[in-house]
């Protein structure tokens, strides 16, 4: 299947755009915007997969993933999604961060899973049909949500480190809601079992998509309520309560919710963003 060219789908009047992924890498110009790639590169090219979406800007869009082998032209390059997320503005992000969810739920429901049966595409909304007349179930992209907490006791917040951390890297305690599990009864479970510590207050704070691969993290601020540290073995490596005055190394993703945590934390007592003392870690 050859590549799309900037044409809409098929019977479809709006402008099309398309994005163009090898792997997790989106194919950017020289000035980080996503691009096609000029014709003469395109049309070389085989497309290992290729889906139309709509969006609700009124544009189709085209996302196509090609070969990992596959070089970028003159005046371009292929760069990770996650080190665009501080370069692209918000409404290109969502775009992109939705494009790739999308390719990567069409490549792995190609079959059923109840029964097997090869399933059809249908996208709008985006989803695949079973194909079995006893059958017929409809598989919807997958998202799992993500609870991230920034606990606070006064001017202190509880900050963390996984194991597979850069060397210094802390961020804020982030753990997946359980079936059947509210977001708020989420956000109690995850920092008992990994810090033992309690808390009281879970407040909402906002929600981001993080497809890495398909997660929708939620929020949350609390208060310290109780008990002492004991980490979690295997999961954190160590936490601890750090003074607003005195943070850690930071996640070096501005556009991460644990960063946007921390903002609003220094920012509500006084102190600038992003603190002068916080170098942020090396990815």
């Amino acid at each position: 299947m050859s590549l799309p060219s900037s044409l809409p789908p098929s019977g479809d009047p709006r402008p099309a755009r398309t994005l163009v992924f090898r792997g997790h890498q989106l194919l950017v110009d020289l000035a980080a915007t996503p691009t096609a790639g000029p014709d003469s590169w395109r049309a070389g090219l085989v497309a290992l997969h290729t889906l139309d979406f709509p969006v609700t800007t009124g544009e189709a869009w085209t996302v196509v993933e090609v070969e990992r082998t596959i070089e970028a032209p003159d005046g371009h390059a292929f760069q990770h999604l996650k080190s665009l997320l501080d370069t692209l503005d918000g409404e290109t992000l969502a775009l992109a961060a939705r494009a790739l969810e999308l390719l990567e739920f069409d490549r792995a429901h190609r079959f059923c899973g109840a029964c097997g049966a090869p399933t059809t595409l249908r996208t709008d909304p985006p989803a695949r049909r079973c194909s079995a007349p006893d059958c017929g179930r409809e598989h919807f992209p997958r998202v799992s949500p993500v609870v991230i907490v920034a606990v606070e006791r006064g001017a202190e917040i509880l900050l963390g480190r996984s194991p597979h951390f850069p060397p210094g890297l802390y961020s804020t305690l982030a753990g997946f809601v359980d079936a059947g599990e509210s977001a708020e009864q989420a956000v109690h479970r995850e920092i008992f079992e990994e810090t033992g510590l309690r808390i009281r207050a879970p407040r909402y704070f906002s929600s981001q998509a993080w497809p890495f691969p398909h997660a929708l993290m939620l929020g949350y601020q609390a208060e310290y309520a109780g008990g002492d540290i004991v980490c979690a073995p295997g999961e954190i490596e160590d936490a601890r309560f750090f003074h607003v005055d005195a943070l850690p190394p930071l996640f070096p993703i501005r556009y991460a919710m644990a960063n946007q945590l921390l903002r609003d934390f220094c920012l509500r007592h006084g102190r600038p963003w992003p603190p002068a003392q916080a170098t942020p870690a090396a990815a």
